[in-house]
């Protein structure tokens, strides 16, 4: 105690539990926009942002890049909730999938989804049946350590 003797603990702590650990990795994985998962410790790998959940040939793109990242064994969650682009990308940044693929105004003028890295927010564009070579190079470019 305060003078120097020694008292019984009246509580204590049996380990380390998966809130701690977690805390820890957000404590040391964040930047201002929110979270920045190691791809070891994110709970999806990439999050497929569906920006126009009602335009039927955007969620067919999305669903099958979607599928094509799981058959690849790349974790992906598809993000088709009725919100605002603007609410959509905040809370990716927020969340911090270590990638992201936009399904949206670039496909339907150019063919092409767009993919940011997390981490660096590294930009690039490729076709959907391109999308998973992306994304796998921009996942394997993570910084050791990462």
């Amino acid at each position: 105690d305060s003078d120097g003797h020694e008292r019984p603990a009246m509580m204590g702590c049996y380990g380390i539990g998966v809130s701690r650990i977690v805390a820890a990795l957000v404590e040391e994985h964040h930047d201002e926009s929110g979270i920045v998962w190691p791809r070891a410790a994110a709970p999806f790998e990439v999050v497929v942002l569906l920006l126009s959940p009602d335009d039927k040939e955007l969620a067919q793109v999305a669903e099958k890049i979607c599928a094509d990242l799981e058959a690849a064994g790349i974790s992906a969650l598809l993000d088709d909730r009725d919100e605002s682009p603007g609410s959509k990308f905040a809370e990716s940044e927020l969340l911090g999938y270590p990638a992201r693929v936009v399904v949206g105004r670039k496909f339907k003028s150019e063919g092409q989804v767009e993919i940011r890295r997390r981490r660096d927010g590294h930009d690039s564009t490729a076709t959907p049946e391109d999308a998973v070579a992306a994304v796998r190079e921009a996942l394997e470019t993570e910084q050791p350590g990462d």
